[in-house]
């Protein structure tokens, strides 16, 4: 079983940066695929930024240059660097994983997911 636990989330002006953190535990962490979602109230849970195992990124157009993802496999660890942040991107962030490849945006396919952290920008 693998447990995922998010941090760094918080209340920030518009134009700010954030950096959350996601620490997994378990001995396979470099085969996982990371992702992490958000989920503001009232809507669905979206895909924010994915890495494989492999080290390839992806990012849906609403972050694309703002967001970064990156994995440091010797710490067991995924990170979501926020930059330029706006009021619309206030939600609850979620790290998950996966053990097999699949498209980022395929929900379903993610085996473990973390409780999430609130991130609140404020305009």
């Amino acid at each position: 079983q693998v447990q995922l636990v998010e941090s760094g989330g918080g209340l920030v002006q518009a134009g700010g940066s954030l950096r959350l953190s996601c620490a997994a535990s378990g001995r396979t962490f470099s085969t996982y695929d990371m992702a992490w979602f958000r989920q503001a109230p009232g809507k669905q849970r979206e895909l924010v930024a994915g890495i494989t195992s492999g080290l390839s990124t992806y990012y849906p157009d609403s972050v694309k240059g703002r967001f970064t993802v990156s994995r440091d496999n010797a710490k067991n660890t995924v990170y979501l660097q926020m930059n330029s942040l706006k009021p619309e991107d206030t939600a609850v962030y979620y790290c998950a994983g996966r053990m097999r490849s699949d498209s980022f945006y395929a929900i379903p396919s993610f085996d473990y997911w973390g409780q999430g952290t609130q991130v609140t920008v404020s305009s």
